[in-house]
């Protein structure tokens, strides 16, 4: 089966937003779009039976269909309702897909399709990337069903990408060259570093501190990674920044005003635990851009 861009749908203009963003998305890569709508049916007052929960789940589609056609008309696009639970739908449906798309709320937290614990472990455990949409409001003009638009509209910014040099993230950086390169714009690619312990202590004594000669070791060990990368996409101008402090403070900076924010999450093999670093984390939460987390080995 060919991969697709896949995304989680609930009817939320949040879930809408993402379903434009990956409409678009799938456009730029050339493959289809599948909507996913999941629902598990249990017995109350409000849904008196799994039938009417179906009808529910088939208006939510269709009207998600009805926007997505009429903003991409030609789109190719198919759609899935399925009777389980959120998680357990968007990872299975995750297998297929070139990339996994759920909307949020906020900068707070992760609501929207799914919410808090269940968003991250979708994140933490899913094969393939996912990409996080926030929502922004209108400022001019709004049309029925339309109140909300993605966070991130295709623009001159560059994708924006940080990696760990300490371990091996080749999926990430082929991830980011690749959106940078159907967008048409350039990719900063960075990279955080701790300053070692010694010159904390001197910073911490009042001395001065010549910190030049750690500064190029570390463009130069990420230039060497790099290279590569923009030998195999010379149509892609990269720019390289190694800084020292606060990773997330400085990709969530880099990110403001970038179509997308890429971020790895290292595989782990055992199923305990959200499998999600801070820094992953702490980007999920505060990004006001759509944010994509790459698992990789």
């Amino acid at each position: 089966m060919a991969r697709a861009v896949i995304v989680g749908i609930d009817g939320s203009p949040e879930s809408l937003a993402a379903a434009r963003w990956a409409a678009a998305e799938s456009v730029l890569r050339s493959v289809p779009l599948h909507l996913v709508h999941a629902w598990k049916w249990s017995p109350s007052a409000s849904v008196p039976s799994s039938e009417t929960q179906r009808h529910w789940a088939g208006r939510i589609l269709r009207t998600a269909i009805e926007h997505l056609q009429e903003s991409h008309p030609g789109l190719q696009l198919t759609h899935e309702q399925i009777s389980d639970s959120p998680a357990a739908a968007l990872l299975a449906a995750a297998e297929n897909a070139e990339v996994l798309v759920l909307g949020s709320r906020g900068l707070s937290g992760l609501t929207g399709f799914v919410t808090g614990s269940v968003a991250l472990g979708v994140v933490a455990h899913s094969p393939r990337p996912v990409v996080l949409v926030r929502a922004e409001r209108h400022t001019g003009p709004r049309s029925p069903g339309d109140e909300l638009r993605p966070a991130g509209a295709p623009g001159g910014s560059d994708v924006v990408v940080g990696i760990d040099l300490a371990h091996s993230c080749d999926e990430v950086i082929e991830f980011a060259f690749e959106a940078a390169l159907v967008r048409g714009v350039g990719l900063h690619v960075m990279h955080g570093y701790a300053l070692p312990a010694s010159y904390m202590i001197a910073a911490g004594g009042g001395m001065l501190i010549d910190d030049s000669g750690l500064v190029r070791e570390r463009e130069y060990a990420l230039s060497t990674v790099l290279e590569p990368w923009r030998e195999k996409s010379p149509d892609v101008v990269v720019r390289a920044s190694s800084v020292s402090g606060q990773a997330v403070a400085h990709l969530v900076e880099a990110g403001a005003d970038a179509p997308l924010l890429v971020i790895g999450r290292r595989e782990r093999t055992s199923p305990l635990g959200m499998h999600l670093g801070s820094v992953a984390h702490g980007v999920m939460h505060h990004a006001a851009c759509p944010v994509a987390v790459v698992p990789h080995s």
